[in-house]
């Protein structure tokens, strides 16, 4: 069972087994980014990591991947501290889409796919059959086989976010961590990448800033806000008018449309301040 204001799991037989984060908090130039988040996500599902800006969910990332560690609490893989396991073995199961890729070499939609084979090879190997196969599966599971021989430069932003999404699949993780990948992509573009990491079926975790593309698309979403864990849980339960009041501090209508019972979110414009007290003796 989780607790929907927490996200913990309340359940003392919880399976430890895939990448988890507990209790773990961080500070950045003397300011806390992190404070005491839990995150355990099921296999084979989507998660959202939804909050303002600044309320962590890049931290939080790069803490689940590895990148940074945390000053409290711990990070496991499989049970395992994360900080214990060869980052080789992390590279070849974990896979991250940062939020802006560039390259300054002239590389292929194929070659750029294949730098996700680095983790599964020794210095200066040749590529192997397996290398290529993965390649071609990661190439064809996003739409890019037609792409492969195109310059990454000539790519528009949404079909460079999908090489990413390609290299990343050919590392042939079993969590992939994404984050705010849908940034500065239009509706449709939006719309065809979430499609695509919800058909996965990989234990994803994505940042997100649009509450509706989280709604339609993830399993679960966890609402940062400085740094705190606000609410954890089905999207259905967690993205209330109250909730995006209190964390957005915007008014918004949260309707339930459709046959999945998903919500929707109209906002309504900014919340009103609360009214300030009375003067003393007023």
């Amino acid at each position: 069972m989780t607790d929907i204001s927490t996200g913990v799991s309340t359940d003392a037989s919880a399976d430890v087994t895939g990448l988890r984060a507990d209790g773990v908090s961080r500070t950045a130039g003397g300011a806390l980014v992190l404070d005491d988040v839990t995150l355990a996500p099921r296999p084979g599902t989507l998660t959202g990591l939804l909050g303002p800006n600044g309320s962590g969910k890049s931290t939080l990332l790069r803490v689940l991947a590895g990148v940074l560690a945390p000053d409290s609490g711990v990070v496991t893989l499989d049970g395992d501290r994360l900080s214990t396991v060869p980052r080789r073995t992390v590279a070849g199961r974990v896979a991250v889409v940062e939020q802006h890729a560039d390259t300054q070499v002239d590389l292929t939609v194929a070659d750029a796919v294949r730098l996700g084979r680095v983790p599964h090879r020794r210095a200066w190997s040749p590529s192997t059959a397996a290398d290529e196969e993965a390649v071609r599966s990661a190439l064809a599971r996003t739409g890019l086989t037609d792409l492969a021989a195109r310059s990454w430069r000539t790519l528009s932003g949404g079909e460079r976010q999908r090489v990413q999404i390609a290299r990343a699949l050919a590392q042939e993780p079993r969590e992939l961590l994404l984050d705010e990948p849908t940034n500065h992509l239009d509706i449709q573009h939006q719309l065809d990448l979430m499609a695509l990491v919800a058909g996965l079926r990989l234990t994803c975790v994505i940042a997100l800033h649009d509450l509706n593309l989280a709604a339609m698309f993830c399993d679960h979403v966890v609402v940062l806000h400085e740094g705190r864990t606000m609410a954890a849980g089905p999207v259905e339960e967690v993205l209330t008018e109250r909730l995006i009041a209190d964390v957005y501090r915007v008014r918004a209508s949260v309707t339930r449309e459709g046959p999945d019972g998903r919500p929707h979110i109209r906002f309504l414009g900014p919340a009103q301040a609360p009214a300030p007290a009375p003067a003393p003796g007023g």
